[in-house]
């Protein structure tokens, strides 16, 4: 299930959320410029390093807000930049400009924070504004969960458009990660090594401050 628009109507421009969309694709396209050992050095200096974060947390704090604007590829992008396009506009609309950009960094630096945690001796770069955009499907969730959600759905080769709430498909995201977040833990308990790939605490944590502070803000 891919969310292509919601039936949310919004009384500002999200200036924003549209500017924290043009920020990640720059970064991105700068990205993909640079040569293998370049965009290492790159992950290197501006992702969350969970080993260099434990080790050095004075030189390296700043990375909680520098890797919300990197990404590993074009769907890890793309995936989340609609998914901030869809639901970003009504929590911006809601908390104002300056309000909302504070809420969205705080969120993903506390979710890098959350992955962190997990293996704080980690040299798996942790990177992607996926942190950020759970705090807010979190607090749209609180805010807003019978919205209606155009939703891109595939099964197998059929491909169309249904309309679901809130709640169902933020739901789901929520679920699964929870599923994966517990799996990824005990495969690595079992492999004793190090695991890297999708960062399934992050995306747990960012979700449950957002839910939290919309509970909190709730009217």
């Amino acid at each position: 299930m891919f969310p292509l628009y919601d039936d949310n109507p919004t009384r500002i421009t999200p200036y924003f959320t549209y500017g924290l969309i043009g920020m990640n694709v720059l970064v991105f396209l700068h990205e993909i410029n640079l040569s293998s050992l370049q965009l290492e050095q790159f992950f290197q200096l501006y992702a969350v390093i969970p080993q260099e974060l434990t080790i050095n947390w004075s030189r390296e704090w700043t990375t909680l807000f520098t890797s919300q604007f990197l990404h590993g590829g074009w769907w890890h992008l793309i995936s989340n930049m609609v998914y901030l396009w869809v639901f970003g506009n009504n929590i911006e609309d809601r908390l104002g400009h300056f309000k909302y950009l504070l809420f969205y960094l705080t969120c993903g630096a506390i979710a890098a924070l959350c992955q962190w945690f997990i293996g704080m001796y980690s040299a798996v770069p942790s990177l992607g504004a996926s942190g950020a955009i759970s705090g807010v499907l979190g607090a749209y969730l609180i805010w807003f969960p019978q919205a209606r959600i155009t939703t891109l759905i595939f099964l197998g080769f059929f491909i169309t458009t249904i309309n679901v709430p809130a709640l169902v498909i933020i739901g789901i995201f929520f679920v699964q990660n929870l599923i994966s977040g517990f799996a990824s833990l005990q495969a690595a308990a079992n492999m004793s090594v190090e695991t890297g790939g999708v960062a399934y605490w992050a995306h747990l944590g960012g979700f449950v401050v957002g839910s939290i502070f919309a509970l909190v803000k709730r009217e």
